[in-house]
């Protein structure tokens, strides 16, 4: 299965089929993925290790493992990793497209641009 290294961690997926992905996503000390949305899918996480801080549309939540988080499709969301240890989350994706190219960043820490 595909794996990759981002500026704020890792992910790797761990199902690709035509009606849902799932990702493992691994969130580095204070770092934070963008603050974006989602055009074709909408996602849930699922807290497995370690605390952070999720931001949904402009309103902050503290997670810790076991909390789940649903992300309707087009809701502007990011997680930020606050704790002492590395922030490691289950991420399911259901919609009608699961390309990276569906991402629409809104803020990015590390300069990058919309796809």
């Amino acid at each position: 299965m595909e794996k990759d290294t981002r500026p704020w961690g890792t992910y790797e997926v761990l199902l690709d089929t035509d009606y849902c992905k799932v990702k493992r996503i691994v969130v580095n000390k204070k770092h934070r993925l963008s603050y974006q949305y989602h055009h074709k899918r909408s996602e849930v996480w699922t807290v497995v290790s370690g605390n952070g801080k999720v931001t949904l549309d402009d309103q902050q939540i503290s997670v810790s493992p076991g909390d789940v988080i649903e992300i309707p499709q087009e809701t502007c969301h990011r997680i930020e990793n606050d704790g002492g240890e590395k922030l490691i989350f289950i991420e399911v994706q259901q919609g009608t497209y699961f390309g990276e190219d569906d991402i629409v960043r809104i803020q990015d820490d590390y300069k990058r641009g919309n796809n």
